[in-house]
């Protein structure tokens, strides 16, 4: 497998060198959304520690993430009226893998809505501060 790439784009989001819309953050893991969603309060829920994907990442930290994105998808489903959740995972390229810093897709779902196609349009960033504040919201009141 190839090495973990300490430039990719959500390494720098980390490191406070790209900008991101975040919704949440503890000590282990940062939540954002996803800037070509594929629905409404698409979010990305990653590590702070380095991990290319679930192959190598540490199970403890891993389980940092599945924590993050379960606290994720209950204040999404409630911010967003959802009637489901899409929670996704993909790892290495054939995986569908396309940023290469592991990360769990929150993708709140409506019932007969089907999801964009991945990477498909850039979302107005208007729209993308109200679903945070949506998202933000929902999770103070968790």
């Amino acid at each position: 497998m190839t090495a973990y790439d300490p430039n990719n784009i959500f390494a720098k989001i980390l490191r406070g060198e790209f900008p991101c819309y975040k919704v949440y953050e503890d000590d282990h893991v940062i939540a954002f959304l996803d800037i070509m969603p594929r629905t409404p309060g698409h979010t990305l829920v990653i590590p702070k520690a380095p991990a290319r994907n679930i192959l190598d990442i540490a199970q403890e930290d891993f389980a940092h993430v599945a924590r993050g994105a379960h606290k994720i998808a209950q204040a999404a489903k409630q911010a967003f009226q959802a009637d489901g959740m899409t929670i996704a995972q993909y790892s290495e390229a054939s995986g569908g893998q396309v940023v290469f810093h592991l990360h769990m897709h929150v993708m709140p779902r409506h019932d007969n809505v089907g999801l964009l196609p991945a990477a498909s349009r850039k979302e107005d960033p208007k729209v993308l501060e109200d679903n945070a504040t949506k998202l933000i919201a929902a999770l103070a009141a968790l």
